[in-house]
């Protein structure tokens, strides 16, 4: 062969090993999280009530994403910086995230559901998305497309208005995004354009480079997943240099306000008052706050830093104990999607944002990772099956921006937002839902969620089989098959949910008016085992074979709740919940109205399935009574209570969730 076509053969052959070559980190074990989750591609989801809502999500809401982000201009705006179409910027500057995040959602579905039709879809906005990256590995439509006219608050050059521009936001998007269908499909045209975008941020940021931080926090995560499947540390450093800068750079231009970017000048809104480790309460922006705290974590086990977990598990205490809606929502204040005060939490104009609903899933499923302890899955349970839950329709194509615990009657689903950050995020964290029901550390596996599945993993050298029969959460009976190829001696970490305890979440900002629970009842292989709780778990360590099965009979109750003295607007007032489904009361079911009913202490309630209403759900009924416009009881009135997720699925009507107490 000559030396010309030796050499020619030579480089096909390193191509070919170059884009097929596993990432670092599937050769050498790098730090990370104690207590690691199986894998949602590992978990079986069969049950009635996420495994419909999984599949609504995989067949109507990614392709409605799809189609909306098209509608929208989102994805021309990648055309016309791509040179294949004339035009100009439309949209938000921060629009490009929202084509990123329904690639990530669908790229999850593509692991356990392969669609060469979705693939194909994602590999054309691939393309644009390659072709409007800039040659040094920028990617900003919002500039590209006119960098003498940047779409308002972009800045007027590159990273030069941080605090607004969502120009790092954006790209931790593109990240995850980028990691996701890498692990679908193992191939690396998203990977690529994602590390030359991280590769020029490494060149450009540092303590000896350009000092800044990101206004909206999301690239930290970003960079921690690509760190995470490259081993690239540099992505690691930037991602903690990105934490360690806020309350320390106070750069930025100063909007007057009048106008739309005035509270970009807040350092407390943009959690940049204090630096990130000497923060002990959760402030402005929830959204931001929730991806910063899950940041905070992620450093933490990925570096070594144990002090940036301290610094969030502090943050945490505060937002259980004074800042949490019964329902896992946060953020109370509309104007700025904000946290309040302690103890700020009105019902009415509770902003309770769905996609601070999804970080704060995050958030918690982080904590628990690190720490291994169930109390942070009681707060994930609450959020998941009611705030979280409630922002997306039965239908899969209408939204909830915000979630109130309280309406007038004139709040209902909408088809899609101006800013639409909320049903993408929706969707990625229902596409990775089976992932939240297990994890496992060295030698321990965590059953955290109760669902009707089967997960097979690697597990002390074998594989380990788990099976669950359950019909949670309308009943209370479980059945859990253990099931490893081999014989082997580990402790199955079972959860003990705080509201089966008589504590409807950690802290003390709510508690159950009945005194005490129902019995826990657990067997291991038919014999009776006592129920000591130790952070949230009942510890059965032996030497498992197939076929032992744990039983479990958790005392699924009706609940009155109430709230903390200090919330001023639960004063006098009662909610009701059975398990971890919070209910509330829609003016279709109780004569037209719900927020002037009654619950008296001494009502009987009583909790009945009903397959043939909001695609089947528990439903609680009992006699209470309703004001008249003086505030005077007017009328008896039966109750008709529904999970607080599905309300607003039957047009737009009232609701409560906290109805008014009557004590005799």
């Amino acid at each position: 062969m000559k030396k010309d076509g030796l050499s020619l053969l030579l480089a096909a052959l390193i191509l070919v090993v170059s884009c097929t070559s596993a990432p670092q980190n599937e050769t050498r074990k790098l730090p990370d999280f104690p207590v690691e989750p199986v894998n949602y591609w590992q978990v079986k989801v069969t049950d009635d009530f996420w495994a419909p809502r999984m599949e609504t999500n995989r067949l109507v809401t990614i392709p409605y994403l799809f189609h909306m982000n098209e509608e929208s201009g989102r994805v021309d705006n990648f055309r016309i910086a791509a040179g294949l179409k004339t035009g100009k910027h439309t949209g938000k500057r921060y629009n490009d995230s929202d084509v990123y995040k329904a690639i990530e959602a669908a790229a999850y579905t593509l692991m356990t559901n392969p669609d060469p039709k979705l693939k194909k879809q994602i590999d054309d906005l691939v393309d644009l998305i390659r072709l409007a990256q800039e040659p040094d590995g920028y990617l900003f439509t919002a500039r590209t497309i006119d960098p003498e006219n940047p779409a308002p608050g972009a800045g007027q050059e590159r990273w030069s208005n941080l605090r607004v521009s969502h120009e790092l936001y954006n790209l931790g998007h593109l990240y995850e995004a980028a990691v996701a269908y890498y692990q679908a499909t193992g191939e690396k045209n998203l990977l690529d354009i994602a590390t030359r975008s991280a590769d020029l941020l490494v060149r450009t940021f540092g303590p000896d480079k350009r000092r800044a931080f990101p206004g909206h926090q999301e690239v930290e995560i970003g960079l921690v997943k690509l760190y995470r499947l490259t081993g690239n540390e540099d992505y690691l450093n930037l991602a903690k240099f990105f934490l360690d800068e806020r309350g320390r750079y106070h750069g930025g231009e100063v909007y007057p306000k009048n106008s739309p970017f005035y509270i970009y000048n807040s350092e407390e809104y943009l959690q940049n008052h204090r630096p990130v480790l000497e923060q002990t309460e959760a402030v402005g922006h929830a959204v931001r706050a929730t991806y910063m705290y899950s940041a905070m974590i992620e450093v933490a086990a990925l570096g070594s830093w144990p002090e940036y977990a301290r610094a969030s598990e502090k943050l945490w205490e505060n937002v259980v104990n004074k800042k949490l809606y019964l329902t896992g929502g946060i953020g109370s204040t509309g104007e700025y999607e904000a946290f309040g005060a302690d103890y700020e939490l009105p019902n009415e104009q509770a902003y309770a944002e769905t996609c601070a609903a999804v970080g704060n899933a995050f958030w918690n499923q982080r904590l628990f990772q690190y720490e291994g302890d169930g109390k942070y899955i009681d707060v994930l349970e609450r959020i998941i099956y009611n705030g979280l839950l409630s922002g997306v329709g039965l239908s899969g194509d209408k939204f909830f921006y915000q979630n109130p615990l309280a309406s007038r009657g004139k709040y209902e689903r909408s088809s899609w937002f101006e800013v639409a950050c909320c049903p993408a995020n929706a969707a990625r964290f229902l596409a990775t839902f089976p992932g939240y029901i297990y994890a496992h550390s060295a030698e321990e596996v965590f059953i955290n969620l109760f669902v009707k599945s089967t997960a097979n993993f690697e597990f002390k050298g074998t594989e380990l089989e788990i099976v669950q029969e359950t019909r949670y959460p309308w009943f209370g009976s479980i059945k859990i098959g253990i099931n490893p190829n081999r014989v082997r001696e580990f402790t199955v970490c079972l959860r003990i949910p705080g509201w089966a305890q008589n504590q409807p979440l950690p802290g003390n900002l709510y508690s159950y008016l009945e005194g005490t629970s129902g019995q826990i009842v657990v067997r291991l292989n038919r014999k009776l085992v006592p129920v000591e709780v130790d952070r949230g778990y009942l510890r059965l360590k032996r030497k498992w074979t197939r076929g032992d099965a744990i039983e479990v009979l958790l005392p699924l109750e009706i609940k009155r709740v109430i709230a903390h003295e200090k919330v001023e607007e639960d004063r006098g007032k009662v909610a009701v919940e059975r398990g971890p489904i919070v209910y509330c009361a829609e003016g279709l079911d109780n004569g037209g109205t719900a927020l002037n009913l009654v619950l008296p202490d001494s009502s009987r309630l009583q909790a009945w399935y009903r397959d043939d209403l909001l695609g089947g759900v528990e439903v609680i009924t009992g006699s209470g009574l309703a004001l008249d416009e003086q505030g005077k009881e007017s009328r008896k009135q039966n109750l008709f209570l529904i999970p607080y997720a599905t309300w607003a699925n039957r047009g737009p009507w009232e609701m409560a969730v906290w109805l008014i107490r009557k004590t005799s």
